[in-house]
């Protein structure tokens, strides 16, 4: 164990206390002088183990200040100065991999593995090498080295997806992520849209869907595709005839060791991936990110926490967030750039548990909807009124030490409540990141104390690379999202027709800096859409500034619509309070401007139903409780009394709800892959429910 440097010196001070106890008190009985060492070990051993504040680096109460034009920048920056990169061997994604292999001195660095078997692990090197032959292969194959030559990867979350990356940053080539959730059509549209004449895919099944696509006529363009895992000659005999060309990965790195090219890396302002925006309406939208953008977005994250956690070979993530996701990207690009290791996942996220148990993560990305279900768990077993008073004073015993910030697992609350809650991730979570979507107060106070590491939550959209502001060390208070990262600077602009005056900190989040996106592949309309003149990305979201100069988003300028009395409506900000009542899993919130009231369709939470209906006298199934009127009712009841509570008028009150018993999810067309609402789809899905709930209003 390596001891602390405080706690070398007092070991050397024990030491020598020793030999002056042994001189002066040598004439002491024997017990007597047991006593008095037994009372300096604990002294020694409690010093050594007392726990360390995590200290802020900013005033709490004065965390971003004002610059020229109204905007604001993190109060930590001395310069108006915007971060480009923090290693300075490291300002593309192609040399950060390649620092990482330097600093971990070729360790460990992409790891898989079998079900209920250990992780085994590919070097820094053996990445590096599998990239150059895939690379080289492609450029046999009639890619050139330049920013304008797109390679499509669809794929789950693999090591084979991260050489396929590599292999087109070493020529300066650009990723083209296809989610496996965006649906054929998108698919479709997007190889046609970035004209991409290579895919690398994950299985035979999804190849045959290429194929097909080209026997159709549907992508013409399309000439090659490498395969991951194993396929059947077949598959290849049908490729051929259609035009395409099918290789194993194996031999595309053959064909690439066989005919090897020198890397010829890329330029910070290079373009590097294209990351689709699955979009709740209309085609996916291709943002055009640079090395720049994601050396600066990481850097910046590096920035935030380096007094707090600095990564090193040691450090381990787990990827099974989606890769073709620019959080996720960020997160892996500050683990390579400074040699540490991602282990992914099976595949299935039933099996996660056990992936984390074995990986054993330092660093754990996450998005609400997995927290959630941690926190639902949690409180759903405390059942008894003895056990619930117990949970709440283990969080706010836990979070009194979180505000003095003292961050630790190794309380009496943690052997006693918490231990099995940390152990189910690893038990060695240092640090942990929300992203992606809102999270509660609630759920975010208890993650604080009951996880024992440092809980971040990030801000920002695909178009700003990732994130535009964080959370910082130090400031455990829940309800905002941080403030401006050192990459970028933020500010509010008026939304008059919903009332948001930037003279009242209140307005559209603006976001200017190294980590804004270039614009949309081949949309000038929607790219003039999202960026102005000036270079300010809009993201649609409204924010206030908070008195200690924090962002607190408040509400959506997209997705909003009047009610026949002209009232404006935002569903979103609705939603994230009603989803606060306990008996409910998803809500998705409809009006309609020739209609003055709301209505909405609420999926129960199949946990916590038969409890909340017990209550109420009603059992059954939890098919059964969602048919039954009296369940639908008290529901409503529940929803109107958090709504209260929570401070929405009364016009934003729904009016009439149905129970509906599958969730929404990425499989069924009602969620991106991002995990927001299709509100288009929704609306679609359930047309009928909503036209009946109308009809039995009273309006």
């Amino acid at each position: 164990m390596r001891l602390p440097s405080q706690g070398l010196n007092f070991l050397l001070l024990f030491t020598k206390m020793l030999f002056i106890f042994n001189f002066l008190f040598s004439p002491l009985p024997t017990p007597a002088l047991i006593c008095i060492l037994t009372l300096g070990a604990a002294i020694f051993l409690w010093l050594i183990n007392k726990p360390q504040s995590v200290m802020p680096i900013v005033d709490l109460n004065k965390q971003s200040i004002g610059i020229e034009g109204g905007a604001r920048k993190n109060a930590r920056e001395k310069s108006n100065d915007l971060l480009r990169y923090y290693f300075s061997d490291a300002k593309t994604m192609y040399e950060a991999f390649q620092r990482g292999l330097a600093v971990s001195d070729n360790g460990p660095c992409l790891g898989y593995r079998r079900p209920k078997q250990p992780y085994r692990w590919l070097s820094y090197k053996q990445v590096s090498d599998r990239a150059e032959y895939l690379g080289s292969c492609l450029l046999h194959k009639g890619y050139k080295p330049s920013p304008d030559q797109f390679v499509g990867i669809f794929a789950q979350n693999r090591p084979e997806w991260i050489i396929s990356e590599l292999a087109c940053y070493t020529y300066s080539m650009v990723a083209v992520p296809l989610y496996d959730t965006l649906g054929a059509e998108a698919v479709i549209y997007i190889i046609n849209k970035a004209e991409i004449a290579t895919v690398i895919c994950d299985t035979p099944q999804k190849a045959s869907i290429l194929i097909g696509n080209v026997e159709k006529g549907l992508i013409p363009g399309l000439q090659m595709i490498i395969l991951m895992d194993p396929f059947e000659d077949d598959l290849k005999e049908r490729g051929e005839k259609s035009g395409i060309e099918i290789l194993s990965f194996n031999e595309a790195e053959n064909v690439g060791r066989q005919n090897f090219r020198k890397p010829v890396p890329p330029r910070p302002e290079d373009l590097g991936l294209i990351c689709f925006t699955s979009g709740t309406t209309g085609n996916p939208k291709g943002a055009m990110i640079t090395h720049e953008n994601v050396i600066s977005n990481s850097a910046a994250f590096l920035r935030c926490v380096e007094y707090t956690f600095e990564p090193t070979p040691e450090d381990v993530t787990i990827s099974y967030l989606p890769l073709a996701h620019m959080f996720e990207r960020i997160v892996q690009f500050v683990v390579y750039s400074c040699g540490a290791k991602v282990g992914f996942f099976q595949g299935d996220i039933r099996l996660l548990p056990d992936d984390m148990k074995t990986l054993q993560p330092t660093v754990f990305p996450v998005v609400p909807r997995l927290l959630n279900r941690i926190y639902d768990k949690v409180q759903n077993e405390a059942k008894t009124p003895f056990k619930k008073f117990l949970l709440n004073l283990a969080i706010s015993s836990k979070f009194s030490e979180v505000k003095r910030g003292i961050i630790r697992r190794n309380t009496l609350w943690d052997k006693l409540i918490f231990s099995r809650i940390q152990a189910n991730l690893g038990g060695k979570v240092h640090i942990m990141v929300t992203g992606a979507a809102p999270i509660s107060s609630s759920v975010l106070t208890f993650l604080r104390a009951a996880m024992g590491c440092q809980v971040f939550e990030a801000y920002g959209q695909t178009e700003c690379t990732a994130g535009c502001t964080f959370t910082l060390p130090g400031d455990w208070t829940p309800g905002h999202v941080g403030v401006p990262l050192a990459c970028n600077h933020v500010k509010l602009e008026d939304v008059p027709d919903m009332n948001y005056f930037s003279v009242n900190n209140e307005g559209e989040i603006c976001i200017k800096g190294t980590n804004v996106f270039k614009g949309y592949l081949k949309d000038p309309e929607k790219t003039e859409e999202a960026l102005d003149k000036d270079g300010w990305l809009h993201t649609g979201d409204i924010g206030r500034w908070l008195p200690n100069g924090t962002l607190k988003i408040i509400d959506r300028k997209k997705n909003i619509f009047k009610l026949a009395q002209g009232e404006y409506i935002a569903p979103e900000k609705i939603e994230n309070i009603y989803i606060r009542s306990r008996a409910v899993l998803q809500i998705f919130v409809h009006g309609e401007s020739l209609r003055s009231s709301l209505v909405a369709v609420v999926v129960p939470d199949p946990e916590a139903l038969p409890s909340f209906a017990a209550k109420i006298g009603v059992k059954g199934s939890f098919e059964e409780l969602c048919q039954s009127q009296v369940v639908k009712e008290a529901i409503l009841e529940d929803l109107l009394k958090i709504g209260k509570e929570g401070g929405l008028k009364s016009f934003e009150q729904v009016k009439s709800i149905v129970l509906h018993t599958e969730q929404f999810s990425i499989e069924n067309g009602l969620l991106t892959p991002t995990l927001k609402a299709k509100r288009a789809e929704l609306s679609k899905y359930f047309q009928s429910q909503i036209s009946s709930l109308y009809e039995n209003i009273q309006e």
